[in-house]
């Protein structure tokens, strides 16, 4: 099909719920991709921090085939090798004590939200169910998750949303004192607020909210769904925080483009959610973890650092570009934010850089990169100049 067949195919047939780029993709190979007419496009985005090994990876593809020839499904009655492997391996290199998989980011944080409040109701018996949240988050598009963003915009169209949740001031431990109280149960927060800017926390300030939640027993809950999985050069980003969240959601990255994602919970938490309080039909799918196998293989200690290295010649380019539209950069890794000056929109400059072949996203008030963590640094190079030329 030609480009312009698959748009319409899908404006017919598919629910206009997304605001899409003119742009068709048919194939990739590492950080590139091609439209059905060969157009080339550097690719800044993995699929919204998905595809974190890039495409065509054969050891991703491999392990995919080899799966789904032997079992694609059985469900959770059962048991199976690749998830309990992929699990093992993710407590063993975090420090957490269990994991839940599920399917997506949403489901995660709902499944993280779940926990907490019956963590609590466990100890204390009901009236201590609210979470608090930062200003500015995203956790999700689900009634729950939307109600726990903190983001005025998003609580809308679908009510009556679920209570029990407060918001704070991000970096502000005032604030978040302010919003406690006898009914409060856990802290949940993003540690690189993505969806709102790509903002990093203050180190001081989330080691500072990790000793309040102790102190009143509080759960701190960490967002990963964005950051997790190797994007800010560490497997997660909490590793750079010098903290053990009691529960960590992650999503996006964990199967390299296939749809799964979880929790991990640490050893106080690990028996909360026992038979019969949450389940999923299609998360632990054997298929979906054999291919986060190969992406635990691939990022090794040695290639995380790499990350951080691509992360920091990235936006030191596109700094050294002094382009008219654009601020500093910031960011962790290669989950990097760009200002967008007064005077100069964000969605026009996406626009003018996908039309000249470099895919990037927007996040809250400016740009929003997020790399194949495979990406070379003759892609980048590619990308750079790419920048250059339609925005010079």
């Amino acid at each position: 099909m030609t480009s312009q067949q698959i748009k319409d195919l899908t404006g017919q047939y598919i629910m206009n719920t997304y605001g899409r780029f003119p742009v068709a993709i048919d194939h990739g190979q590492g950080a590139t991709l091609w439209d059905p007419e060969g157009k080339e496009y550097i690719d800044f985005t993995s699929g919204i921090g998905v595809t974190d090994l890039g495409y065509g990876y054969q050891p991703w593809v491999d392990a995919i085939t080899t799966q789904a020839g032997k079992l694609g499904h059985v469900s959770n009655l059962f048991y199976t090798e690749p998830p309990a492997k992929l699990a093992e391996i993710l407590c063993k290199r975090t420090g957490e004590s269990c994991v839940f998989f599920a399917n997506g980011g949403g489901e995660a944080n709902e499944g993280m939200i779940k926990l907490a409040r019956k963590y609590s109701f466990d100890k204390y018996g009901k009236g201590r169910a609210t979470i608090i949240t930062l200003n500015n988050s995203f956790h999700g598009r689900t009634i729950t998750t939307l109600m726990a963003t903190g983001q005025e915009v998003f609580h809308n169209y679908f009510f009556p949303f679920t209570e029990g949740f407060r918001y704070a001031a991000a970096n502000d431990l005032t604030s978040l004192e302010a919003a406690a109280g006898d009914d409060v149960c856990a802290v949940m927060m993003e540690l690189v607020q993505g969806e709102g800017g790509v903002l990093p926390l203050d180190v001081e300030y989330v080691q500072a909210v990790k000793k309040l939640c102790e102190e009143k027993d509080w759960l701190l809950l960490a967002d990963e769904v964005q950051t997790g999985v190797g994007r800010t050069g560490t497997l997660f980003a909490f590793q750079q925080y010098g903290i053990l969240p009691d529960v960590v959601s992650f999503a996006k990255g964990i199967a390299g483009g296939l749809p799964m994602s979880g929790i991990m919970a640490n050893e106080k938490c690990r028996n909360v959610l026992g038979p019969g309080t949450h389940a999923t039909t299609f998360g632990a799918n054997p298929v979906c973890a054999a291919a986060g196998l190969v992406v635990q293989e691939t990022l090794s200690d040695a290639f995380l650092e790499e990350v951080k290295a691509k992360g920091a010649y990235l936006r030191k380019g596109i700094e050294e570009l002094n382009l008219p539209c654009f601020g500093k950069t910031r960011g962790m890794g290669l989950m990097i934010g760009i200002e967008v000056k007064e005077g100069y929109n964000k969605s026009e400059i996406a626009n003018k850089l996908i039309e000249n072949g470099l895919l990037v996203l927007t996040a809250g008030p400016g740009m929003r990169l997020l790399p194949p963590l495979v990406i070379t640094k003759e892609e980048m190079d590619q990308g750079l100049a790419i920048m250059e030329k339609a925005l010079g």
